[in-house]
């Protein structure tokens, strides 16, 4: 049975069509990277998943509920978690003091917000620093954060918006080890343009293009699509 899935998802602004009559079914248990070329409605789709803008038709269907008239609180709540592009740490706020905030949301009490905000924030390679100031990490540690703040949710589905986008190529090898090691528990969609990460960690690809599914499959076999590769991969 499929955690997510969306029918006849569509959105359009202004009589443009960002997203088509969107099929999707994403799994329990699996890791899906989602590509597709700059414009191909990937961000879009995503906002409609997570409920920060409505459809303008079609469903958005999670552990079996239509959730598409859902706010993203609510949708929150029932087990999902995202980050996007655009980090949305607290600058002022401790490394700490943010994931706990996220953390709250899940758990009571000092203690069991304290278990919670260390775990997520060793997962995250951001144990060392606590009590930094988010404001002042680098942008691709604030992605972390936002890493660690969704996993201190404890989430059914984890979505990640380019999450290594900014990342040093150690934070990016330590980033596809940290989502092998979440498979056992979480369910990932994974908007990604690094191929690397799309390679060694998803275990199927949907590529979007004009707002649109243009192929799925393992990701050998979206490497090699003759049409992934004229639309996306600048070749054939």
């Amino acid at each position: 049975m499929s955690l997510l899935s969306t029918r006849g998802l569509s959105r359009s602004f202004s009589g443009l069509r960002a997203v088509h009559e969107v099929d999707f079914a994403l799994p329990e248990g699996e890791i899906r990277a989602l590509i597709g070329p700059n414009g191909a409605g990937k961000t879009t789709f995503v906002s409609l998943l997570c409920g920060r803008i409505p459809p303008s038709s079609g469903q958005v269907i999670f552990d079996g509920q239509d959730i598409s008239a859902l706010p993203a609180h609510r949708r929150i709540a029932l087990g999902m978690a995202y980050t996007f592009q655009i980090t949305s740490v607290f600058s002022r706020l401790s490394v700490y003091e943010n994931v706990a905030l996220a953390a709250r949301r899940r758990v009571a009490g000092r203690a069991a917000v304290d278990r919670a905000v260390m775990r997520a924030l060793e997962q995250a390679g951001l144990h060392d620093r606590p009590d930094q100031a988010a404001g002042d990490l680098s942008y691709g540690h604030q992605r972390l954060l936002e890493i660690a703040m969704g996993l201190a949710q404890a989430p059914r589905l984890l979505i990640l918006d380019e999450p290594t986008q900014g990342l040093a190529d150690s934070e990016v090898a330590a980033f596809k080890a940290l989502i092998r090691e979440l498979k056992a528990t979480t369910t990932i969609l994974l908007i990604e343009h690094n191929m690397s990460v799309v390679m060694e960690t998803a275990d199927r690809v949907t590529v979007l293009n004009f707002g649109e599914i243009l192929a799925e499959g393992t990701p050998q076999q979206i490497h090699a699509n003759a049409e992934v590769q004229a639309a996306y991969l600048g070749t054939g």
